[in-house]
Formats: structure tokens, C-alpha cells, sequence
């Protein structure tokens, strides 16, 4: 039982560090398509291009509609998390550099710990609040390092900080409804509401696709079929099996992440500050993810019964 325990335990953290490194890549290939697309239109297509790879793998698993019960669920987070936060962290990044975008967002884990302690009863645990405190202060370090000194306009600030509070509202509510159904039932109804949020800004997608590049396309495209398809549907495996303030913390090494990647594929030279805030954020995970094993949590039954996979 332990063995199966700690098999469980790694495929979750290995579903977490997938969902980390995509949406972490996310933000970069948001500023690369930004050039060509409005946020708005951004949007929609990544959701539209999430949404039929999506469906298309619940058809090829014979998986079912998501039961009753979850369509609340389903539908808070697809408003907030797949229409609000997506075209709220499009605009943000218009008037923030990818690392400090991805710094403010991560108020988000602090948000998710503190609602997931009070609604989601589990707690505040020493550890967590400790990781949360040094990781945060990583994820600042970082941020402030990629913008100069914190010079970020205030209009990306309140958007990105709409974005986050989105996040961790719909995670709060997605948490409960995975007992109902599986993570890919709930990413794919999330993503579907999500294209239904968006289509206002159908006109622009239609026009704005015409005249851009293929590169930019291509960003898109990417946008809603990894950090979308799959790392919402990753997020949402490990979110099962951990709580909700774990899951939160561990999204604090994405600021690094990015400043890497920006690096990486953008030419952008992190400054010392910045590998010290992504120590800090390594660090502070370890410390969420530290101290003695939990008793393994309740299999979650899938809607036919059998534990959810």
C-alpha cells in the first residue's frame, strides 16, 4: 500500500512539474504572438485550438460528459479561468515583460492557500506557510530583477492581479468537482465554456489571422494545445491528488522558469537577482513538499465506479 502510495505520489508531482514548465513557457509565447494577435482574439484561438484537441482526445478514450454535478464547477472555471484570467494575462502582458507578468500572477498561489485553508478546510500547515513566504519572496526578487527595477505599468499590475485572483477562485472550485469527474472531463468542459466566453472576439481572430505571420499562428496554436490541453489537464491529475495549497506553491518556480526561457529563446540575459529569486522560489517549494509523508488520500471514484485514474 505504501509503494502504491509513493507510485501515486510521483506520477502527481510529475504531472505538477509538466504543468510548471508549460504554462512557465506559456508566457513567453504569449508575448511573441501579442505582436500579431489582440488580446481578446488571443484568447479565442487558444481556446479554440485547446478545445478540439481536447475533445478529440476524450473521443479516442471513450470518455463521457461530465456528470451534473461538476457543471457548475465546470462552468465557474470556465469563465474565470479559461475566458477572464486568459484575456486579462493577454493584456497584462502588453504593459509587463513576461517575467514580471509571471511574478504578479503568482499572488495567485498565496490566494489559493489562504481560500484553500478557509472554504477547502485544509488548513494553514506551518510548512506550507513557511514555503509560500519564501517562494513569494523569490517570485518578487525575480520580477523586479526582469523589469528594471519595477517600473511595470499599472494597468498590467491590475491585470495580471484580476488574472490571479480568476486562478485561484476557479481552483478553489475545481478542487471539490474532481471527486465527480476526471481531470480531462473538467479541462475539456472548462475550455469549451472558455471558447464560448471568448467569441465575442471572433471578428478580430478572423482578421488578425489573415496578416500575421506564420510564427505567430503557430504560437498560437501551441498556446492552446500544450499550455492549455495538456498542462490543464496535468494541473488538474496532480490537483486530485494533493491539496490545493500544495498545488498553488508549486507554480512558484514558474517566474524562474520564464526568465530562463526568455533567455533561452529571446537572447535576454537574466541579472544575478534573478537566479538568486529562482533559487528562493526552488526553495520554497522544497520546504511545501518537506517534512513527513501524509497518509495517502482517499482514492477518488470515477463516475462509473472505478478509481479515477
Amino acid at each position: 500500500m505504501a509503494q502504491q502510495s509513493g507510485s501515486a505520489d510521483r506520477r502527481a508531482m510529475g504531472a505538477a512539474a509538466l504543468t510548471v514548465i508549460l504554462w512557465a513557457s506559456a508566457f513567453v509565447f504569449i508575448r511573441s504572438a501579442g505582436h500579431a494577435f489582440s488580446p481578446g482574439a488571443l484568447a479565442l484561438g487558444r481556446m479554440l485550438s485547446g478545445s478540439v484537441a481536447l475533445v478529440a482526445i476524450m473521443m479516442i478514450r471513450g470518455e463521457r460528459f461530465p456528470p451534473r454535478s461538476t457543471w457548475r464547477a465546470i462552468l465557474i472555471t470556465g469563465v474565470l479561468w479559461f475566458g477572464v484570467y486568459m484575456v486579462a494575462l493577454n493584456w497584462g502582458e502588453r504593459h509587463l515583460d513576461a517575467g514580471t507578468a509571471a511574478m504578479v500572477i503568482n499572488i495567485g498561489p498565496v490566494l489559493i492557500a489562504l481560500l484553500g485553508g478557509f472554504v477547502l478546510a485544509e488548513g494553514f500547515p506551518s510548512r506550507l506557510m513557511a514555503g509560500i513566504a519564501v517562494s513569494f519572496i523569490g517570485a518578487v526578487v525575480v520580477g523586479l530583477s526582469n523589469s528594471g527595477g519595477g517600473s511595470a505599468a499599472a494597468l498590467g499590475v491590475i491585470l495580471c492581479v484580476l488574472a490571479a485572483t480568476c486562478w485561484a477562485v476557479s481552483v478553489v472550485v475545481q478542487k471539490p468537482a474532481l471527486r465527480d469527474a476526471s481531470a480531462l472531463q473538467l479541462t475539456t468542459g472548462g475550455c469549451v465554456v472558455g471558447a464560448v466566453v471568448c467569441l465575442p472576439f471572433s471578428g478580430q481572430l478572423i482578421s488578425e489571422a489573415a496578416a500575421a505571420p506564420a510564427t505567430s499562428t503557430l504560437s498560437l496554436i501551441y498556446l492552446g494545445v500544450f499550455p492549455t490541453a495538456l498542462a490543464f489537464t496535468t494541473w488538474a491529475y496532480a490537483l486530485a491528488r494533493t491539496t490545493a495549497g500544495k498545488m498553488g506553491a508549486t507554480t512558484y518556480v514558474v517566474p524562474a522558469l520564464v526568465v530562463l526561457m526568455s533567455w533561452l529563446a529571446l537572447g535576454e540575459i537574466p541579472a544575478p537577482l534573478a537566479w538568486l529569486g529562482g533559487l528562493l522560489c526552488l526553495a520554497g517549494v522544497a520546504i511545501t513538499r518537506s517534512g513527513a509523508p501524509r497518509p495517502a488520500p482517499v482514492p477518488i471514484e470515477s463516475p462509473e465506479g472505478s478509481p479515477a485514474e
